[in-house]
């Protein structure tokens, strides 16, 4: 069951047991960094239990896995942010819904994908739903922060907690999936186990590619030429908490190349977590970037240690 899903073996294992033992809950809450197969399995999930055959898995031939394959459910439905959050309206209509018993099914199942982009309000219109819910409704929460979903919801959901996918996982996906060769284990690690990750640095590789050029002069050029040098992190503000995050995967890479100056590279990657601080603060911009890139040159190019 599940052979779509690569990785997460513990949780599949989970749902695995809720359909053989026929105790599928109302409402369960997928949890983990974006891009790891949580919503790819909460789709299986739904797929599977909405299937009218007996075998405890999909069939592909029954009325609902032919509308289901084709997005034409009428037992299954996502609900996405429009750019704006997931509105009280939304919520409302998927209740109106749910107010309808299911066709040929003994489920209706809805997603409510991003669920932290609920604004106050729809969580809120939500959990009435959570208390009292119809006996064939299951709803499946997905969050990469569950510390903005209201404790209240938490509370009714069954919490499943997602892992990131393994290099090797990652690798076969990327391969099999999206036609991906000559996969560096650097690229994968750059990745920190997220397939949506992994496909938004191959889109940028130019972009990525000057970053690592950057961190090959670091040591190299003076101050004035390795920042006028770093104009791609300047101009990478839509996309910064990524670009740090491979700058660290950079750092962690020469820090276990060079034993002599490791604990130089181990402190650039503590002022970068302190620049992630200082943007989550609404630091200014270009001063948070003047901050990284200076720290970091006088930590890898000073005698001793400067630790910022």
């Amino acid at each position: 069951m599940f052979e779509n899903v690569v990785g997460n073996t513990k949780v599949k294992k989970i749902l695995e047991n809720a359909i053989n033992n026929k105790t599928i809950l109302h409402s369960y809450l997928f949890i983990g960094e974006e891009g790891i197969g949580k919503k790819l399995l909460a789709k299986e999930f739904a797929k599977t239990i909405l299937c009218t055959s007996e075998d405890n898995k999909p069939c592909d031939i029954c009325k609902s896995c032919v509308e289901f394959n084709s997005n034409n459910n009428v037992n299954f439905s996502i609900i996405n942010e429009d750019g704006s959050g997931i509105k009280i309206e939304d919520i409302r209509n998927m209740q109106n819904k749910i107010a309808e018993k299911p066709i040929n099914s003994e489920y209706k199942v809805y997603i409510i994908d991003d669920a932290e982009l609920m604004r106050d309000d729809a969580q809120n219109c939500l959990l009435k739903t959570l208390e009292e819910p119809p006996e064939y409704v299951v709803i499946i929460l997905i969050t990469a922060n569950e510390n903005k979903i209201l404790n209240t919801i938490k509370s009714r959901c069954m919490k499943l907690y997602f892992n990131k996918l393994e290099n090797n996982d990652m690798r076969k996906i990327l391969t099999s999936k999206f036609n991906m060769t000559d996969i560096k284990e650097s690229f994968l690690d750059a990745s920190n186990g997220s397939i949506k990750k992994a496909l938004l640095i191959k889109e940028k590789s130019t972009e990525y590619e000057q970053i690592n050029k950057l961190f090959d002069i670091i040591n190299k050029e003076d101050l004035v030429t390795f920042i006028n040098s770093a104009e791609i992190i300047y101009n990478g503000k839509d996309d910064i908490y990524n670009i740090l995050d491979y700058i660290n995967i950079l750092l962690t890479n020469k820090m276990n190349e060079n034993n002599k100056n490791s604990f130089k590279y181990a402190n650039c990657i503590f002022i970068v977590e302190e620049v992630k601080k200082r943007l989550r603060a609404n630091s200014n911009y270009d001063m948070s970037m003047d901050y990284l890139l200076m720290n970091m040159w006088k930590e890898i190019n000073s005698e001793g240690s400067s630790r910022y």
